[in-house]
């Protein structure tokens, strides 16, 4: 009797065993696989190398080196016109960026080539190749290249928008130099907005767990079928490697500039005129929401197109075109994705009721970075170490203000001071300045050492920076 109940409770737990075991088996058995996708489209990964040429300081100042002569040949005099040293030197970075077409149209992110002097590509097959750039554009922080081959393997595009959080992702790039590296995650969020990543809110990232490091920027983001659905852009992280939290721009998005660039080489947005913010409880409770959402209208600008519409402060929009406005940083990305002139429809509530209304969308500031007026600036090797370009006239009258935009920057003074891309100058050295032709005239008159003061406007916020020159 014993020994059958032993056998029976041997018997229960060998079936126990066998269940648990083909349980696991059929979970890994659902664990997705990659190396299909990865042999089909590491061919149309690149790495990318840049280089830029900046002036090469002499670490030995001529009097100092003078008097070490002095010294060492007593009784001659010391010759310093020594031939041989660099004027110059090179720095260089990686990227990634991937092949969107047989002929040798590339994508990769504006910050991997953006001041470059040269850009070198480098095929999975080891095959190099200089680079031409069609066109850059910051807000999204996308960069469209050229090589000039044939015959190409290329990726195909993916919809961005079908994309669902828990989603199985992959990338494959060159995070600190190991090219053609591959890793996997999985969708973590949609929709995210990353503050002070760039002057502009246009970007709606793919938030993954993906693990992203330096290099890896400007590669791609496949889903499960091989297609690309984002292009990795950044990370947060409090060490600078991969703490698991980075973001891609969607693909959606990517497609629209790309065709942008590939037909003018610049990108155009549309513009509300609104200065706005998050709707939260209390302001869902006073103006009679039954949650919190949409984008509370704190401003409308003067002359915009949102005044034209008839859109008024304490406005809530709740919809964009047909797009729902959860929460106010949707809104921009929304209008971002139209180009000027297109009219757009726009859902509101207002006094406790919905309106409708039809916005003609005006040009975004955006639009007018990169213009920049031959002669009107200094050269690359000017001491502040930045260009800048025209204000648009939709600028000046919807933000009311007079200046000249960042339209470069280098190594340099404005580059330590933390000047961006993006910012207007509205006076430099206690002078205001309206014009390129203003700034460099100023510029020109500074002083060869020591701290100038230079006031901006970015994100709509006034602020003063100083500028240390050294001679």
């Amino acid at each position: 009797m014993k020994f059958s109940s032993q056998r029976q409770a041997l018997t229960m737990l060998l079936t126990f065993l066998t269940l648990v075991t083909v349980s696991l088996v059929g979970k890994a058995a659902e664990l997705p696989n990659f190396a299909d996708l990865v042999e089909k489209n590491a061919p149309t990964i690149v790495e990318i190398t840049t280089s830029r040429r900046v002036q090469a300081s002499n670490p030995i100042e001529d009097e100092e080196l003078e008097e070490l002569l002095r010294r060492l040949n007593p009784g001659q005099t010391p010759d310093l016109n020594i031939e041989g040293i660099p004027e110059q030197r090179e720095r260089g970075a990686v990227g990634s960026g991937f092949l969107i077409s047989n002929d040798g149209y590339i994508i990769t992110n504006n910050h991997v080539v953006a001041g470059a002097d040269e850009i070198m590509v480098h095929l999975n097959d080891r095959r190099r190749f200089d680079a031409t750039v069609i066109g850059l554009d910051e807000p999204s922080d996308l960069a469209l290249l050229k090589v000039a081959a044939v015959d190409l393997p290329f990726v195909e595009f993916g919809n961005s928008d079908q994309i669902r959080v828990g989603d199985w992702v992959l990338a494959i790039g060159s995070p600190f130099g190991l090219e053609f590296s591959a890793a996997a995650g999985i969708v973590s969020a949609k929709g995210r907005s990353v503050p002070g990543r760039s002057n502009y809110n246009y970007m709606s990232f793919i938030q993954t767990d993906v693990a992203i490091n330096q290099g890896n920027s400007g590669g791609p983001l496949f889903n499960l079928a091989g297609e690309v659905i984002g292009i990795n852009s950044q990370i947060l992280s409090s060490t600078g490697g991969s703490n698991g939290i980075s973001f891609s721009i969607p693909s959606n998005v990517a497609m629209n500039v790309v065709e942008q660039l590939m037909s003018s080489g610049s990108v155009e947005r549309g513009l509300l005129g609104v200065r706005m913010r998050e709707v939260d409880y209390a302001l869902a409770e006073i103006f009679g929401l039954d949650r919190p959402q949409g984008a509370f209208v704190d401003e409308v600008q003067p002359g915009s197109p949102a005044e034209d519409a008839g859109i008024r402060n304490e406005d809530i929009i709740l919809q964009f075109n047909q797009h729902e406005v959860d929460y106010y940083t949707d809104l921009p990305f929304f209008v971002g994705q139209y180009r000027p002139g297109t009219a757009a429809d726009v859902r509101l509530f207002r006094g406790g009721e919905m309106e409708n209304l039809t916005v003609v969308l005006g040009s975004s500031p955006t639009n007018f970075v990169a213009e920049i007026e031959p002669g009107a600036v200094r050269d690359r090797s000017n001491p502040l170490g930045f260009r800048v370009g025209e204000l648009s006239e939709e600028t000046r009258q919807v933000a009311g203000i007079e200046g000249v935009r960042i339209a470069e920057i280098n190594d340099g003074p404005g580059k330590d001071a933390g000047l961006r891309v993006g910012d207007v100058i509205v006076a430099l050295d206690h002078q205001e300045l309206t014009s390129p032709e203003d700034f460099a005239e100023i510029a020109s008159d500074l002083p060869g050492s020591g701290f100038v003061p230079i006031r901006i406007m970015r994100g709509g916020q006034g602020t003063t920076m100083a500028l240390e020159l050294s001679p």
